[in-house]
């Protein structure tokens, strides 16, 4: 059983896994920050100055200045806010990936177009012809 696992850890897509959600791990971390400190400050530009991340609702009807004071009291908090971000974290990242499997489906395209050899000429329609018709004189 202990070969078992060592011949599937050795296999190359486990180890190509690994790789893959190391880098999606600080992939996730560049994503969130280009959301944070540079999309949503558009976005708050053009919404007249909302900010998502402060965007809250408090549901024992207590009133609090922000998302944390409200947190901080143990406050039932409805943060609608960070769930928009979230999505927006989504969509982003959904983007990207679907940008890089396109890119590599372009380059592997590349790979398998390579110069084929010329299949040999057949005959032509008018050989064809030409033997149907001399076949039918006989």
């Amino acid at each position: 059983m202990i070969q078992e696992f060592k011949d599937f850890i050795a296999k190359g897509n486990v180890m190509d896994m690994a790789v893959g959600i190391i880098i999606g791990a600080a992939f996730t971390a560049i994503v969130g920050s280009m959301v944070a400190d540079l999309i949503n400050p558009i976005i708050s530009l053009f919404m007249g100055g909302i900010d998502f991340a402060s965007l809250f609702a408090v549901l024992d009807g207590g009133n609090y200045g922000s998302l944390a004071a409200a947190e901080e009291a143990g406050a039932a908090v409805f943060a609608y806010g960070r769930f928009i971000m979230a999505v927006i974290n989504f969509l982003v990242i959904a983007f990207v990936v679907f940008m890089l499997v396109k890119a590599v489906n372009r380059a592997k395209k590349k790979e398998e177009v390579a110069p084929a050899e010329e299949a040999p000429a057949g005959p032509s329609e008018l050989d064809i012809l030409m033997e149907i018709r001399d076949s039918l004189k006989k």
